[in-house]
């Protein structure tokens, strides 16, 4: 192993360090759902990742100041929706705050356990939720598939230095 001198300028931890390391980590995007007490609620989220198997089981995080998280913190079931590169302006519109989520042009039905279903996915989710860790300044959620469907058409949307991007070959 041979050491390099071109390492840059390492910064001390901080929340900025941390954004800007994983705004060069290209995630896919990811929609969260769930039935909310005034109606259906949801997110956009780049922090979804596959923690097991058996039983299949994944994990999101989110801010309990989120709009959504009075949904998450009280629901058992959520959605998970896996977003296509045709997708952008559906994945702009989950993930701004303030936004009508739900209303026109978004499509979508109420799927297994109430769960709201986005139309035209690569892929989605009906998952109950079996635990809400916290975890700095968000709560990371683990939750179980109970059923999906993973045959949607098209690429996965991509979310890297602050845009939505489709893969390029």
């Amino acid at each position: 192993m041979t050491a390099t001198s071109d390492l840059g300028t390492p910064q001390f931890a901080s929340p900025d360090l941390l954004r800007s390391v994983f705004r060069r980590h290209a995630a896919g995007v990811a929609v969260i759902t769930a039935r909310g007490d005034a109606g259906p609620v949801g997110f956009t989220a780049t922090s979804l990742a596959s923690v097991s198997a058996e039983p299949p089981m994944l994990s999101f995080g989110i801010s309990p100041g989120a709009s959504s998280w009075p949904a998450i913190a009280t629901t058992d079931h959520i959605g998970v929706h896996i977003l296509g590169d045709h997708q952008q302006e559906l994945a702009a519109t989950f993930a701004k705050s303030g936004a009508d989520r739900f209303g026109a042009p978004t499509a979508w039905r109420e799927g297994p356990e109430g769960v709201p279903v986005l139309d035209d996915v690569l892929a989605w989710l009906v998952c109950r939720i079996v635990a809400r860790v916290p975890a700095g300044d968000h709560r990371i959620v683990l939750a179980e598939v109970a059923l999906g469907d993973p045959t949607g058409p098209g690429r996965p949307l991509l979310y890297h230095q602050g845009r939505f991007n489709g893969l390029r070959d």
